[in-house]
């Protein structure tokens, strides 16, 4: 298909923090050989510190919905899904989908339940956790069948590609310590200090950020900047007056209210942080450890991606 050539060229790569290359994707569902097919647009956005998937559903829906449906007449055989997450699936109007073979489905649990193999266990009426992969979704995804999964910003992004309008930009949600938050749309190369710079959120006094996401996002000191922003576009920002173990706590916190308790290197190992946590007693060597099974034997991200946050706070912080 052309669209999937155009899609190539312009190496657009999934926009949900795995930047996984979206042409190589369609290009397997599109391959594959089954009855059906199925295109889910995942908008289940659960990181603390992103909001930008909101931020185009509530200003370029139309544009969402015109990717959806050229993956549509791109993926034979193909229906799709939108899955979104609560307060977004109140509050965007169905009529969006009116005439198109989309179906809205309201996300069910926790942060994991938008990981993409949770996303068809909740449409199937499952319980929202992670399958082993492989087999990956291109292969065998909803209902056992070829499934594309992207999220809402990359969806947006096919329909630009498709316009002729593409910019190789993409959105970034700024919060915390700043003095204007928001989402703003920029250059892929654009560093995080000129972001912050270009948007009036550089802060003058001292700071460190985390940059990628507010759950599996790196910590990073004012003299790391030079970079671009990973993961989910996101950067939340946090000044002199920030505790650095309160927000261990929270880190950890979230880590084990989002954790599914399925495998566990991450059901203990999350554990177990957090009781040094509670106790205020930073045994690094243990740590090490810990890290080193969450990174090589986690079931899914969530474990594995917790050793990025965490380590670089304790590290660069504490």
């Amino acid at each position: 298909m052309k669209i999937i050539s155009e899609i190539k060229r312009h190496n657009l790569l999934g926009r949900s923090g795995a930047a996984f290359p979206t042409a190589l994707k369609w290009e397997l569902v599109s391959k594959a050989k089954a009855k059906e097919k199925y295109i889910i647009c995942n908008g289940s956005e659960g990181d603390p510190g992103a909001f930008k998937d909101g931020f185009i559903l509530e200003n370029y829906p139309q544009e969402v919905i015109a990717g959806i449906k050229i993956a549509l007449e791109a993926i034979d055989n193909s229906s799709a899904y939108l899955y979104l997450r609560k307060d977004y699936y109140k509050k965007f109007d169905k009529k969006l989908i009116k005439g198109l073979d989309i179906k809205l489905f309201k996300k069910t649990g926790g942060y994991l339940a938008g990981e993409e193999t949770s996303v068809c266990a909740a449409i199937e009426g499952e319980r929202p956790e992670p399958r082993i992969k492989p087999p990956f979704p291109s292969e065998s995804g909803l209902w056992g069948c070829p499934t594309l999964i992207n999220n809402v910003e990359t969806f947006y992004c096919v329909a630009k590609i498709a316009q002729g309008k593409y910019e190789k930009k993409r959105f970034y949600s700024i919060s915390g310590a700043v003095k204007n938050q928001g989402v703003y749309e920029l250059p892929l190369s654009w560093s995080i200090e000129r972001i912050l710079a270009e948007t009036g959120n550089l802060p003058k006094g001292k700071f460190f950020l985390q940059a990628g996401g507010k759950a599996l996002g790196e910590v990073l000191l004012p003299s790391e900047l030079k970079r671009q922003v990973k993961g989910l576009g996101a950067i939340v920002v946090y000044d002199s007056k920030t505790d650095a173990m309160a927000l261990l706590r929270k880190m950890v916190e979230f880590f084990l209210v989002a954790n599914c308790d399925k495998c566990t290197p991450c059901r203990e190992g999350i554990y177990r942080i957090g009781q040094m946590v509670k106790k205020g007693e930073i045994d690094k060597k243990a740590l090490a450890d810990i890290f080193f099974v969450l990174e090589n034997t986690s079931f899914c991200a969530l474990g594995s991606g917790s050793v990025l946050p965490l380590k670089s706070l304790i590290n660069k912080l504490l």
